[in-house]
């Protein structure tokens, strides 16, 4: 009798509708599924689970990414065609502006120092640089420079987490985490930056400029700053030259010294 009940069970048996499996692991958070978005610097990775996006690479062999998604967050990395709507609906747009918006990040895993770096260097505007000791002063870390650039360099979430936007003191671009270094002069002209200009006040010493009319200094590619004419610009080699002639600091993009 028992031997015939499970066999008439077993006649039952379906096969689990395709993709349950992934789900499931990806519900229960041994998993992370990802999608491939467009961006200035050609097709990338993007990681997500019920926390948020997880990781951005550069897009290419699918097995070597799912490889190293693994190494660095101990899951596996699923392939899908479907974005949750609460990702689905900011993404794009994250992607587009280079900082997070609403779109939910998954940063666990990240020690406080380096979280506290990321979600600063997320305020940088766009087709804006600020230097590392600038990312170091704002998250009360000082004589953390070189700390500050070890944390950009792991960024799980490139171009979502602008770490493009944050460059050497010397005014040269540093290296990037997301591919060729090449990709962060990619990104910042895709924003709009005069990456040559910029550089060629970096390489006369000139850390800050400032405006005569209102006496207030800034970053040089501070949104403020250039609106700056030429008539009424004064360049400064560092904060202290910029308080000794009497200017104050701009309130957007407070500088510090280099």
């Amino acid at each position: 009798m028992t031997d015939h009940i499970i066999t008439e069970l077993g006649g039952l048996r379906v096969d689990a509708p395709a993709g349950l499996e992934d789900a499931v692991l990806v519900a229960v958070g041994l998993a992370d599924h990802y999608v491939t978005r467009p961006t200035p610097l050609g097709e990338v990775y993007v990681a997500f689970n019920g926390r948020g996006v997880s990781a951005v690479d550069v897009a290419g062999d699918r097995d070597s990414f799912e490889a190293r998604f693994f190494i660095d967050h101990g899951r596996r990395a699923i392939p899908t065609d479907e974005i949750p709507e609460r990702i689905a609906r900011h993404l794009d747009t994250a992607i587009a502006a280079g900082r997070p918006g609403r779109l939910p990040i998954d940063l666990r895993g990240l020690t406080e120092f380096q979280t506290a770096v990321l979600l600063r260097t997320a305020t940088i505007p766009r087709g804006e640089v600020r230097p590392y000791g600038w990312v170091a002063k704002e998250i009360g870390k000082p004589g953390a420079v070189r700390a500050v650039g070890t944390a950009l360099a792991h960024n799980p979430v490139p171009v979502i987490i602008p770490c493009h936007r944050v460059v050497r003191s010397d005014g040269t671009l540093g290296e990037y985490s997301l591919g060729d270094p090449e990709n962060k002069r990619t990104l910042l002209e895709a924003e709009g930056l005069d990456i040559d200009a910029f550089t060629a006040l970096s390489s006369r010493g000139i850390r800050f400029i400032g405006s005569d009319t209102t006496r207030v200094f800034c970053h040089p590619t501070c949104g403020r700053g250039s609106l700056i004419t030429d008539r009424h610009r004064h360049d400064f080699a560092d904060e202290t030259e910029a308080r000794a002639a009497g200017y104050r600091p701009c309130k957007v993009c407070r500088p510090v010294a280099a």
